[in-house]
């Protein structure tokens, strides 16, 4: 007796599982409703100095963010964290001309970010997994080595 008791409970136990699988699962509130909080990253400057500023960034999963990347320099510069990349999910990439119109947007994954120099260029992106990454890099030979390198926190 006590083995089809085992067996109905697990069969109970599977049926609730599978159940609770099918279900949709929401987030809270809207997050197509939400007012981004804009994040800027200025990527070098004036002086061609290999840096981002600021070199520590930080972010809480669930909200939308508008990462906001800017070359100051006169260098193209790429923002490249793969484990950044893994815990959010991509909203699009907006593009755009120096008089500030929108000149293309991007969807899907995204790896890394080019950006010429003088430009600017919107990530827009809800973090969706906690973790710390500090593979944050500029991936254009030696200018990691000379620090153009970062830390991405998600809380």
């Amino acid at each position: 007796m006590p083995e089809k008791f085992i067996e109905f409970f697990l069969a109970v136990v599977m049926v609730a599982t599978l159940g609770c699988l099918a279900a949709p699962v929401h987030a809270f509130g809207d997050m197509t409703a939400q007012e981004p909080t804009e994040v800027t990253v200025q990527m070098g400057d004036d002086q061609n100095s290999l840096r981002f500023v600021p070199e520590n960034l930080r972010f809480e999963t669930g909200r939308l963010y508008k990462l906001v990347l800017e070359n100051r320099s006169q260098n193209k510069h790429y923002f490249s964290s793969d484990g950044f990349a893994r815990a959010v999910y991509t909203r699009k990439v907006q593009v755009r001309d120096a008089q500030q119109n929108s000149i293309a947007e991007v969807k899907g994954v995204v790896r890394e970010i080019e950006v010429y120099p003088g430009q600017r260029v919107e990530w827009w992106l809800v973090p969706i997994k906690t973790g710390s990454f500090d593979d944050l890099r500029c991936t254009i030979s030696g200018h990691a080595e000379q620090g153009m390198v970062g830390r991405i926190d998600i809380e």
